[in-house]
């Protein structure tokens, strides 16, 4: 059983923004295309602002759905935190950045706590000598496809920072996780002994 540190910070009182009251799903309000961030101001959902914070949503979806295919305590309750974290920073994003903005909850310690879980799992595993190609397990699929969105949510937000500044230490964060779901997939075909599929160029 692979023993991972985990440092865990509950969400502020300040970060606590959803009304403990029954609420419809549907509300109409965007029927036009517009979305309301938290502060109360109306953009369209298309707006960059959305397509980073919506990226961050479909990242956590897709954690979701890796931690649903493999079962291994500490991991699992890792992704579960991991999880947490991201909707820290959706909350954040989803901000009206001229009002009060909501903190990110993401600490130096949690970038630690992703370095400390890739090399512990990577004291595990044989030396990178090639490319890998995604696959060869459901769960170790799945990890690359955390990886590649989280890519992507990373460029998102890349992006919406060159408009409107954003928290550094979200982005440090994003490209960290990032790297941590790569070393997870390798972990993960190694303690499933699956053989990783090498990628080897067409001989011409």
């Amino acid at each position: 059983m692979l023993t991972i540190p985990i440092i865990f910070y509950p969400i502020p009182l300040s970060c606590a923004y959803i009304t403990l009251y029954q609420m419809k799903i549907y509300t109409k309000t965007g029927d036009t295309g517009s979305t309301s961030l938290f502060g109360g101001r109306r953009i369209s959902k298309d707006d960059l602002r959305i397509e980073a914070y919506g990226t961050i949503d479909e990242l956590n979806s897709f954690i979701g759905l890796l931690n649903a295919s493999f079962s291994e305590a500490t991991q699992n309750y890792f992704l579960s935190e991991v999880q947490r974290r991201l909707f820290t920073i959706g909350s954040n994003l989803a901000s009206d950045p001229e009002k009060r903005v909501i903190a990110p909850d993401i600490h130096d310690e949690d970038i630690t706590t992703l370095e400390n879980a890739m090399d512990t799992m990577d004291q595990l595993l044989e030396p990178l000598k090639n490319f890998i190609l995604p696959g060869g397990d459901v769960a170790v699929a799945h990890a690359h496809m955390c990886r590649t969105v989280c890519r992507r949510a990373e460029r998102r937000v890349i992006t919406l920072d060159r408009l409107s500044k954003v928290d550094p230490i979200i982005l440090v964060y994003l490209n960290r996780l990032s790297d941590y779901f790569f070393v997870l997939a390798r972990y993960i075909a190694h303690s499933r002994e699956v053989t990783e599929i090498i990628w080897v160029p067409r001989k011409h």
